[in-house]
C-alpha cells in the first residue's frame, strides 16, 4: 500500500517548470553509466569489486529474485546491512521493481527493529548472519511473531533457520534461472525511501523521500563540489544514515564516479585506502577527521589524491581545522549541515577561507533551496540575529510515514521548521548555534551552547564535549559540561574554570557542573544524543 505524502500537484508542476525535479531515478543513472563506461569500476567495499556492467547484472538478478518473493510496487524491503556492495544491489533492485527501501542502522536491536519494521510494514528483511559479534538472524527470528507483514528473510552468510534464505544461494539460483523481472515504470514522485530519524530528540519518525527529492539532494552536492566521473568517493558513515545512503550508495553512480566503502571505521585502514584507491572525496563526522589526523600511518602513505573532506554532524573546532591545514595540505575540509528530512542542505564553498569555514556551516548547495532564520511567530529575522532555522526547496522530505498530521505541525506554510537555532550573515552563510530544545536559559539569560562547546574543544585535555541543561529550582537551568578527556588525563572543575577565564568566556556562560565520560551517547552518524545525555546528567547531579 503506497505511503501518503504531502506532495501536491501544484508543487510537482512548480518543481518541473523550474527544472528542479529532474524526473529521474537512481536506476536511470546506473543505466547511463553502463552505456558510457561499462568496464569502469563502480564499487569496492573492501571485499568485492564490481564494474558498472557487473553491478547492473547483479541488480537484474536480485530484482528477479525479489519479484519471485512477491516484491512489487510500494513493497517495503528493510536493509540492516553494513556498507557492503549487497546494500547497493538490493536498493537498486528495489528501485527496479518500484519498491521502497528502508535502511536500518546495524547497531539497532530488538526494540528499534520491532518499532521501525512494524511501522514500515516491512515484507522483506535483509541482514548479515553476524556482524560485529551480533546474530541478526536470531534477532529477526525472535521478532517475526510481532511483524505480521514480514514474509521473507534473506541472510548474507549461512543461516541457521530453514525459514531464512541464504543470499549467496538465492543469488546463484537467480542467475541460473535466467528469468528477468519486468522493470516498473516508476513515477519519480513515488516514495523510494523510508528512513528513520536518528532519535536525537525522542521517538524516531519514518521520513519519506521520493526519487525526485533524493536525486536533487545528490545532484546539489555533485554541482557544489564539482564532482566528475574521475572522482573516487569514500564513505564510512553507515549507508543506513541519510549521509551514507545518499552520498555513499547513490551519488557516485549519479556522476559516474567510483564508490569506496568501509563497513567499520578505522583511520589507519582509511589512510591505506586513500593511497591504494586514489580516494578524492570523503564524508564523515567530526570525530572521523580527528581520527584521520591522528592516524599512526598518516605520514607514511601518499594521501595527495584526497582533495575534499566534508565534515558534518558537529562544528569543526578551530584547533582541528588548523591541524588539518597542516597535515592535509592538498585537502579542503568543508563544514556541512543537514538532517534526515532535508539531506545535507548547506556546505562550505571550496574557495571559503579558513575563518569562514570555522565560523559557519556553509551556504545552500542546491538551486532552488532556501534557508531563513525566524522568530517564534515565523517572522524572518535580520542578518546576525539568532532564531529558528527553516528550509524549503527541492529535496525537503515528503512527510512522516503514517504521521501526516505530525508532519504538518513541523511546517510554517511551505517552510520546514528544522528545530535548529541559527544565525545568517549577509553573504548567505549560516551558522548553527544550537538546537531549540537544547537552549539553556539561566536566570533569564540565554547561554550560547554551541559557542561554549567550541571553547571547551580548545582545552588540550578535552577530546569531545557537549553542554546540556540541568534543571534548577531557582535559576531555571544551569549548564553542565560533559567531556571525554584525551587519553588518561584528568580534569577538575577548578582547572576548567581557570581555562574558561583565560579564554575570556563570559562568566555567566561557564558550566556549573562537570561530568567526565569514557564515551557520549551518539547516533550512528556521530551526533551526540543530547536528550539521552540530559537524562543521565539529571540523575547524576540532582
Amino acid at each position: 500500500m503506497p505511503f501518503e505524502t504531502l506532495i501536491t500537484s501544484e508543487q510537482i508542476k512548480e518543481m518541473e517548470q523550474n527544472g528542479l525535479w529532474r524526473m529521474e531515478t537512481v536506476l536511470d543513472h546506473l543505466n547511463q553509466c553502463v552505456d558510457a563506461c561499462p568496464d569502469s569500476e563502480a564499487v569496492f567495499d573492501g571485499y568485492t569489486r564490481l564494474t558498472y556492467h557487473e553491478l547492473a547484472e547483479e541488480v537484474q538478478y536480485c530484482a528477479a529474485g525479489l519479484a519471485e518473493l512477491g516484491v512489487e510496487k510500494d513493497t517495503v524491503i528493510s536493509l540492516q546491512l553494513p556498507n557492503w556492495v549487497e546494500f547497493i544491489i538490493f536498493h537498486y533492485a528495489a528501485t527496479f521493481l518500484g519498491a521502497v527501501t528502508n535502511p536500518l542502522v546495524p547497531i539497532y536491536r530488538e526494540q528499534e527493529i520491532r518499532y521501525m519494521a512494524d511501522l514500515a510494514e516491512t515484507e522483506v528483511y535483509i541482514a548479515p548472519k553476524q556482524f560485529r559479534n551480533f546474530d541478526y538472524e536470531e534477532m529477526i527470528h525472535q521478532l517475526k511473531p510481532d511483524l505480521p507483514a514480514l514474509k521473507s528473510v534473506i541472510i548474507v552468510g549461512e543461516p541457521d533457520y530453514d525459514t531464512s534464505l541464504s543470499y549467496d544461494t538465492w543469488m546463484k539460483d537467480n542467475r541460473q534461472s535466467g528469468q528477468n523481472a519486468e522493470e516498473v515504470d516508476a513515477d519519480p514522485n513515488d516514495v523510494s525511501e523510508i528512513i528513520f530519524t536518528s532519535g536525537t530528540t525522542g521517538e524516531p519518525k519514518g521520513v519519506l523521500h521520493t526519487h525526485n527529492t533524493l536525486t536533487c539532494a545528490t545532484q546539489g552536492m555533485i554541482d557544489h563540489l564539482g564532482l566528475t566521473d574521475s572522482d573516487v568517493v569514500h564513505m564510512a558513515s553507515t549507508f543506513a544514515h541519510q549521509t551514507g545512503f545518499l552520498y555513499g550508495s547513490r551519488m557516485p553512480v549519479q556522476c559516474g564516479a567510483k564508490g569506496v566503502y568501509q563497513d567499520v571505521w578505522n583511520a589507519e585502514e582509511f589512510v591505506e585506502m586513500i593511497e591504494q584507491e586514489q580516494i578524492t572525496v570523503t564524508f564523515g563526522a567530526t570525530p572521523f577527521l580527528h581520527d584521520l589526523l591522528n592516524a599512526s600511518n598518516l605520514e607514511d602513505r601518499d594521501i595527495s589524491s584526497l582533495r575534499i573532506f566534508v565534515c558534518a554532524g558537529a562544528p569543526i573546532p578551530k584547533p582541528l581545522l588548523e591541524e588539518a591545514l597542516e597535515k592535509l595540505p592538498n585537502c579542503k575540509v568543508l563544514g556541512a549541515w543537514g538532517q534526515t528530512e532535508d539531506a545535507i542542505v548547506t556546505v562550505s564553498s571550496l574557495d571559503d577561507p579558513a575563518d569562514v569555514i570555522i565560523s559557519s556551516d556553509g551556504i545552500p548547495i542546491s538551486e532552488g533551496t532556501e534557508i531563513r532564520v525566524t522568530d517564534d511567530q515565523g517572522t524572518e529575522l535580520p542578518y546576525g540575529t539568532e532564531g529558528n532555522l527553516e528550509v524549503r526547496g527541492s529535496f525537503v522530505f515528503a512527510g512522516y510515514a503514517k504521521r501526516l498530521a505530525k508532519t504538518q505541525e513541523e511546517f510554517n506554510q511551505d517552510w520546514f521548521i528544522t528545530g535548529d537555532l541559527a544565525i545568517m550573515d549577509e553573504s548567505g552563510h549560516m551558522s548553527i548555534s544550537g538546537r531549540s530544545k537544547d537552549l539553556i536559559i539561566r536566570g533569564g539569560e540565554n547561554i550560547p551552547v554551541a559557542y561554549v562547546e567550541d571553547v571547551l574543544y580548545k582545552h588540550p585535555s578535552i577530546a569531545s564535549a557537549s553542554v546540556v541543561a540541568v534543571p534548577d529550582p531557582r535559576m531555571q537551568e544551569r549548564a553542565c559540561a560533559c567531556v571525554i578527556p584525551n587519553d588518561e588525563t584528568s580534569l577538575t572543575m577548578d582547572e576548567l574554570q581557570t581555562f574558561l577565564h583565560e579564554q575570556g568566556l563570559a562568566k555567566q556562560y561557564w558550566p556549573e557542573y562537570l561530568q567526565v565520560y569514557e564515551d557520549l551517547p551518539r547516533t550512528p552518524s556521530g551526533k551526540i544524543q543530547k536528550f539521552k545525555l540530559r537524562e543521565e546528567v539529571k540523575q547524576n547531579v540532582t
